[in-house]
């Protein structure tokens, strides 16, 4: 019994100084492990013992063992709290940007929500209304209504983001805001003079003027007497008040599924004015956005009736209106989050 008690006393011992995990595995294969453990040495020299006193030295070596493994345990575990709190510690990364002084600084907009919220004001201040709707559309507000049935060859001028909902490809994220504008129309009679601002979702692949996810700003009007005449007046008012008075536009001849006539509009070049540089290409022109007159037969789409009304619409991006002011040469920086990049607007 004497021995019993040295072997445990002196297990105990050893399990208590282990400093780490390997130390306290080899401790216990010593103690409690295989043959050669000294508790298993003990069970074996119990047949040794008269029959009268080997079931008490039985039990005693039971009991020992047990508070043995339990300390090997309470052990265990305190020692992988430590090893993880080393192992956390070595492997954390500090992945603060801001200094600690100024993390009491209040944050500001961001640089595209700015610019949202500006041209929002500018053509509120043309007349216009400003229109939202959802992000996720159907087929039929973001291709059909729009002049594009099933299978129409324009289709593949938009990547288009297909959600899993209801039959196969007839929900989407929108391409575009027009969706919106057919919203518009099915709910209001014209008078209709409405914008269109908000996210807008294509498969493209991220380089420096393309991302899967952008923002657009459309225009909607549809009235009576409504002509091209006022499209490019409308076009060349915007382009004065957001760019500047020295900033001009110009109408392109294009094609878009949902207008008729079309246009690509182009602003005169904000760097050079006009007289041609690198930014675009001696041109003097950068293109912006596109325009047309409302198509008849988005009209009868929604049951406004085309001899009585005529509309026009355009629309362009507002990441780009960001980009060309503040001569920003990739859009990527919009959602790269780099603080050094965010303070400066």
């Amino acid at each position: 019994m004497s021995d019993v008690a040295t072997v445990e006393s002196d297990g105990l011992a050893r399990v208590a100084a282990a400093s780490t995990l390997a130390e306290l595995r080899a401790v216990e294969q010593e103690l409690v492990g295989g043959k050669r453990s000294g508790l298993a040495a003990l069970n074996s020299r119990l047949g040794q013992l008269p029959i009268e006193e080997r079931k008490e030295a039985g039990r005693a070596v039971n009991a020992a063992r047990a508070r043995v493994e339990a300390a090997i345990a309470e052990r265990a575990e305190k020692l992988a709290a430590v090893e993880r709190e080393a192992r956390l510690e070595a492997e954390r990364l500090d992945l603060t940007e801001v200094l600690e002084r100024r993390r009491a600084v209040a944050g500001h907009r961001h640089l595209v929500t700015q610019a949202r919220d500006e041209l929002e004001d500018l053509f509120v201040a043309m007349g216009y209304e400003v229109a939202e709707g959802p992000e996720v559309e159907t087929d039929w507000y973001n291709f059909e209504a729009l002049n594009m049935p099933p299978a129409h060859p324009a289709r593949s001028m938009w990547d288009t983001l297909y959600v899993k909902l209801g039959a196969p490809e007839s929900t989407l994220l929108r391409t575009h805001t027009s969706p919106v504008q057919i919203r518009v129309m099915q709910r209001q009679a014209p008078p209709i003079y409405v914008v269109a601002p908000g996210r807008c979702y294509r498969r493209d692949t991220p380089d420096a003027r393309h991302l899967p996810v952008f923002h657009q700003i459309e225009g909607l009007v549809v009235d009576r007497g409504i002509t091209f005449g006022d499209l490019a007046g409308t076009i060349e008012a915007f382009t004065g008040a957001y760019f500047g008075p020295t900033i001009h536009s110009r109408l392109r001849p294009s094609f878009f599924p949902f207008t008729e006539p079309s246009a690509e509009f182009e602003v005169s070049c904000i760097f050079c004015e006009g007289r041609g540089c690198r930014v675009c290409s001696q041109s003097g022109w950068i293109e912006l956005g596109g325009c047309g007159m409302v198509d008849p037969n988005v009209l009868d789409a929604v049951g406004i009736d085309a001899e009585e009304y005529s509309g026009f619409a355009f629309g362009f991006g507002i990441d780009r209106c960001a980009m060309m002011r503040h001569d920003i040469d990739d859009i990527r920086h919009f959602i790269a989050n780099d603080i050094r990049f965010l303070e400066q607007f």
